[in-house]
């Protein structure tokens, strides 16, 4: 695959390169490997998170699903996406895209970028711990094809709400643990200095996670349209895979994989 030789770096060094300003954004993954992308919009309870992308589009031949977090592009987009952590909403979005998606048999592509869900006072007031729990129930017992991509940062339950399908793979330079570094320094150490000792405890890298079983494969970090056009075939290829496993027995497998964490 492209992206060049994968090397050795501090579990710190990737959490920087993981919120690096360059990296590609989640828009632009999706407009690069689907073709007639229609975004939906909206939980069906109370209001529509930005932070959350979700709809329906092509990615070769085959109908997909796919629901991303997304960051922002610039200070403006940032301030407008939360920073790329979403709210109960979109989370509830989340959910009734997966639930549709199994209504009309469609795979679900999950796209992961944020330092994990919004942890104001008034998300907790409109059950956001109620919907990250209902994405990872439902999504361990959905009745089709799930795959999820952590593309930057994979921080906590905002994380996890959309990785608890039949696949998870990280690009290179990302992460994935229960929490920040710097949360994790804070809340044992009382330090907030000690931010990279913490990514070393924490074993968040993609190598630690391969190794540990908790993700599937490693996939170079690719930065502009010749790339995603091979990540745009490796997705295919991994969706005809799952295809050819039954629905049961992918749920099975599912259940038993994350039973092993």
């Amino acid at each position: 695959m492209k992206g060049g030789k994968i090397m050795k770096e501090s579990a710190y060094q990737k959490v920087r390169n993981a919120r690096d300003k360059e990296k590609i954004s989640i828009e632009d993954i999706i407009q690069e490997i689907t073709t007639d992308f229609f975004e939906l919009h909206g939980d069906n309870i109370e209001a529509d998170d930005k932070t959350l992308i979700g709809g329906l589009g092509k990615i070769g031949n085959m109908p997909v699903t796919i629901i991303a977090i997304q960051k922002g592009n610039n200070l403006e987009q940032n301030i407008e996406y939360n920073f790329g952590s979403a709210r109960p909403e979109g989370y509830r979005k989340a959910l009734r895209l997966m639930k549709q998606a199994e209504k009309f048999n469609r795979p679900i592509l999950a796209l992961i970028n944020t330092p994990g869900a919004w942890p104001d006072i008034e998300s907790e007031y409109h059950g956001q711990g109620a919907a990250i729990s209902q994405c990872i129930i439902q999504g361990l017992r959905i009745r089709v094809p799930y795959m999820s991509i952590i593309v930057g940062e994979g921080g906590s339950g905002g994380a996890l709400a959309l990785a608890s399908g039949d696949r998870v793979f990280m690009f290179e330079n990302s992460f994935y643990s229960v929490v920040s570094p710097e949360g994790y320094a804070s809340i044992i150490w009382k330090d907030s200095s000690k931010v990279a000792e913490a990514a070393e405890a924490l074993n968040l890298t993609p190598e630690k996670l391969l190794k540990d079983g908790i993700i599937d494969k490693i996939l170079p970090d690719y930065k502009n349209s010749d790339d995603l056009k091979e990540l745009k075939e490796f997705i295919i290829e991994e969706f005809l895979n799952l295809k050819k496993l039954s629905i049961d027995k992918l749920i099975e497998n599912r259940k038993s994989r994350f039973r092993k964490f």
